[in-house]
């Protein structure tokens, strides 16, 4: 069924929603409003401070706050369903919430005390990213951090910046001081976005309403306190894992998907065949599209669905994780990203020249999937390391697993 809003969607108004399901009504009821800002978000090459500030209200970035938090604390299904359902208005938006709402999944890393200073409200968005391409000097309290980091989704509007680091003790690379992980000693940084440097990179196909400018500091103290480690979680639990940020990404390419299918049929309502003179509901290659694009979207759907469910039953009840169980979440979410582009393609090559024109939103759907598309998690390495768990062998990408690194 598609997500957009109705008539008798909730008002985007009121206080900032406080449960899963309400948050996710207005989720749906703002999708509408970014769907008809859409070509200026992208114009813009970031979020319109209007547009953060009614996300914001929507709660969407408070979803990942524990209940001991005060928070909703959504499932990892909970929180893609609200994703999915802000693409079907803007993939860009979509996306950088499910960046933002990262800020209670790093608070549980992070010392109680630390997290709760870092974040001293449940609706502060962080951005940045967590590859290591700074080096963290230890000096007394803290670090001493250089880095020049790409991909900051989001830094254009966010509260609170993470960037990945790895740790040097007088000159030379600390190793790693757990019992699990790889040699190196990788950390995370969490300070304010005035701390860094932007630099205004981000002239893309797609996605160019995420702001994801690159960012670098040099010789920025960080307290120790501020940095954690994904492979030694503060707060036991579920959320708990290093692919904890990952479970929510593929809501952005399934919304994405669902919007242009939702159009395309629409517009196959009325519209005609002209060689033909056949209505387009009535055409044998029409319709034979539409089903085979409704198939692909139906079975990746529930290939994200259904792992996660899975996933995360088994990671409340403290049972352990098999080698195809750890999998099947990363192969589903490469498989959302790969389908929702094959989906839009098809439908993009069904309109035929109608859709390199405005108002269709066909050319930006395709131009954002290819975009997003290009994303770590969504390489042939992420099946390579699929494949080497289930033999036995040495992933390359580990933490897109769920495993330390």
């Amino acid at each position: 069924m598609p997500l957009s809003s109705t008539a008798d969607s909730p008002v985007i108004s009121g206080p900032v929603p406080a449960t899963p399901d309400d948050i996710l009504a207005r989720a749906r009821a703002v999708a509408p409003v970014l769907a008809e800002r859409a070509n200026e978000i992208e114009e813009a090459r970031r979020l319109p401070e209007d547009i953060v500030e009614l996300l914001r209200d929507s709660g969407v970035f408070r979803m990942a706050f524990p209940e001991s938090w005060g928070g909703p604390a959504l499932t990892p299904v909970q929180q893609t369903e609200v994703i999915e359902a802000l693409a079907t208005g803007d993939a860009s938006a979509a996306w950088c919430v499910m960046v933002g709402q990262d800020s209670g999944l790093f608070a549980g890393f992070m010392a109680p005390s630390a997290a709760r200073e870092v974040f001293p409200s449940l609706d502060l968005i962080t951005a940045g990213a967590i590859p290591p391409k700074g080096r963290a000097e230890r000096v007394p309290g803290g670090y001493r951090v250089t880095g020049d980091w790409q991909f900051g989704s989001g830094i254009t509007h966010c509260d609170r910046v993470v960037a990945g680091v790895l740790v040097y003790r007088d000159g030379e690379p600390e190793p790693n001081p757990l019992p699990v992980g790889g040699r190196a000693h990788w950390r995370m940084i969490v300070a304010r976005p005035e701390q860094f440097e932007l630099s205004d990179t981000w002239f893309t196909t797609g996605l160019a309403g995420s702001g994801s400018l690159d960012y670098k500091a040099e010789n920025l103290f960080i307290p120790e306190e501020h940095t954690f480690s994904f492979a030694a979680p503060a707060v036991p639990g579920p959320a708990a894992t290093p692919d904890s940020i990952l479970r929510p990404m593929p809501g952005v390419p399934l919304g994405v998907a669902r919007a242009a299918l939702d159009y395309v049929r629409t517009m196959a309502e009325r519209r005609v065949d002209r060689p033909t003179r056949q209505p387009w509901s009535q055409n044998y290659r029409v319709q034979m599209a539409i089903a085979q694009c409704e198939m692909d979207l139906v079975v990746a759907r529930h290939a994200v669905y259904g792992t996660l469910r899975r996933q995360w039953e088994l990671l409340c009840s403290g049972a352990e994780i098999t080698p195809d169980e750890r999998v099947a979440v990363a192969l589903a979410r490469v498989n959302a990203f790969r389908a929702a582009r094959k989906i839009v393609s098809t439908l993009f090559d069904l309109v035929t020249t109608t859709a390199i024109y405005r108002p269709s939103p066909l050319d930006r759907w395709l131009r954002d999937l290819n975009t997003m598309c290009q994303h770590a998690t969504v390489q042939d390495q992420i099946l390579q390391s699929a494949g080497a768990v289930l033999l036995g062998g040495k992933p390359q990408n580990p933490i897109a697993l769920g495993l330390p690194e």
